[in-house]
């Protein structure tokens, strides 16, 4: 009898005798319209093309053959040395084309050009000039190298995760779409970069938390303590960059950028610490969720507190490797500029108070706030959700 009654909180359980699943999903359901709503609203129009900004048709082809000449003087940045690459092209309709499809090209140098050798395949950029088109050699083709890398990954993904691992690919590619078809065009059209960043990641972790997770009582779980964790780094991210008066503007491109398209680098800032939260985030509460359901079908007779103080124990764990994920992932970013700025022999002190650095101190700092804030939110619902008593 006494084992009868003990497996009576795994059933109720199982029927969210809170009725925290269905509170849950009057306040989800609402914020997905909103979310929504505010996609239709802010969908950006096809962008135009900006005056007087024109990209030189790029052409591919094959190195059929190199012709090295000594350097009549030392080359700063040499790659390839003196000479000239010969080039097939794929397609010999090329405007300026020879007739015969191969073309001549000096060998490219300088930082970051394309070291050449025979049966590479390469990109070209033709410039008409007085004397005639020329051609130049600017990187190699590897598109069908990046198609088996990505053919790799799904064959992984799918092998171990089975279906799950087929909703993870459906869910990146939804993550994938929201970025190209609404936020980056947003945000190119003048949008504010923090409020089209909130609506981007609501809408990703609303679709592919739930697409990935399925629809269960963990999941809604997880999806409130996302986007309650989401809102409070957006606005931990906004009172940070502007008390440090943080422009955005840390480099060539970023200047480019700013002038070029006319966004908002400071807004583009904090959108990115809200987009590179959630890719954490997600990961973190889910887990908590998973884990609190776990312990409570392990451990029938924990009470909600028993379930959230376990649940807990496993979030700090989680929580100390996640932060050192987090600081490594925005190091290794900025890598470059962080050793150049070192190389410089200033203090320590000039060094972290830098721009280029304060703004990498301030996306793993306050990603991390709102990573720790996730964690007590997200196990606390979950436990009341199994139990339904503290």
């Amino acid at each position: 009898m006494g084992a009868h009654h003990s497996h009576q909180p795994r059933h109720s359980s199982a029927e969210d005798p809170s009725g925290l699943h269905r509170l849950a999903l009057l306040v989800i359901a609402p914020l997905a319209v909103l979310t929504l709503v505010s996609m239709v609203w802010l969908w950006p129009d096809p962008l135009p093309t900006p005056d007087g900004q024109s990209r030189l048709p790029e052409v591919t082809g094959t190195v059929t053959g190199l012709d090295r000449v000594e350097c009549e003087e030392e080359l700063p940045d040499e790659v390839n040395g003196c000479g000239t690459a010969y080039v097939a092209l794929d397609d010999d309709s090329v405007q300026g084309a020879p007739r015969d499809g191969e073309l001549e090209a000096p060998l490219p140098n300088g930082p970051g050009a394309p070291e050449l050798a025979e049966g590479d395949g390469v990109i070209l950029i033709s410039t008409e000039t007085p004397d005639g088109i020329t051609w130049a050699v600017v990187d190699h083709q590897r598109g069908s190298q990046l198609w088996m890398l990505a053919l790799a990954f799904v064959v992984a993904l799918v092998a171990f995760g089975r279906l799950r691992g087929v909703t993870a690919l459906v869910g990146l590619g939804v993550t994938f779409l929201v970025l190209v078809l609404f936020v980056v065009p947003a945000i190119l059209g003048g949008d504010p970069p923090l409020l089209i960043a909130i609506v981007g990641s609501a809408a990703v972790a609303l679709t592919v938390l739930y697409l990935t997770h399925g629809f269960t009582p963990s999941t809604s779980v997880a999806v409130l303590g996302t986007l309650a964790a989401l809102a409070l780094t957006g606005l931990l991210s906004a009172l940070a960059v502007a008390t440090m008066h943080l422009t955005g503007f840390t480099d060539d491109l970023s200047a480019a950028l700013g002038q070029t398209y006319a966004v908002n680098m400071e807004g583009l800032l904090l959108a990115g610490i809200v987009i590179g939260s959630l890719g954490v985030l997600d990961d973190v509460t889910v887990t908590q969720a998973a884990t609190v359901a776990e312990l409570s079908r392990a451990n029938p007779e924990y009470r909600g507190r028993d379930l959230y103080r376990a649940g807990s124990r496993v979030g700090r764990s989680h929580i100390a490797s996640v932060v050192n994920t987090i600081v490594l992932a925005y190091a290794g970013s900025s890598l470059p500029l962080l050793i150049l700025i070192v190389a410089n022999n200033d203090g320590l002190g000039n060094v972290l108070t830098d721009q280029i650095v304060a703004q990498e101190i301030v996306r793993s700092l306050v990603a991390t706030i709102g990573l720790v804030a996730a964690v007590p939110v997200t196990t606390a619902l979950a436990a009341l959700s199994a139990r339904g008593r503290w």
